[in-house]
């Protein structure tokens, strides 16, 4: 599982570094909850989380290459990196007769 990390495009690894993203994404919100002692009301924390993750998303990294992100939501293979062309999938070489 730690090697999936090369699965990933080199210009992007940058942005994997944690192990946990969700975590990190919700860190503010849960730090305004203790500070205000709850939301109050289930629509009030929906709507504090949300201004909250909107406001921290303007201090995001932009990704390096957003151009590979297309491939690798398409589920482009990439080893150690490097974008790894498929093979082509008419058989090739001699056919049978």
């Amino acid at each position: 599982m730690l090697l999936a990390f090369y699965d990933y495009p080199a210009e992007h690894r940058i942005h994997l570094r944690t192990t946990n993203p969700i975590e990190s994404t919700f860190a503010t919100v849960r730090l305004r909850q203790r500070v205000t002692k709850g939301p109050g009301s289930r629509a009030a924390g929906m709507a504090m989380a949300f201004k909250l993750i909107e406001s921290a998303q303007s201090r995001w990294r932009a990704v390096n290459a957003p151009h590979l992100v297309a491939l690798v939501r398409a589920g482009a293979k990439f080893e150690k990196g490097k974008l790894v062309e498929r093979p082509d999938e008419s058989g090739g070489g001699t056919q049978a007769a």
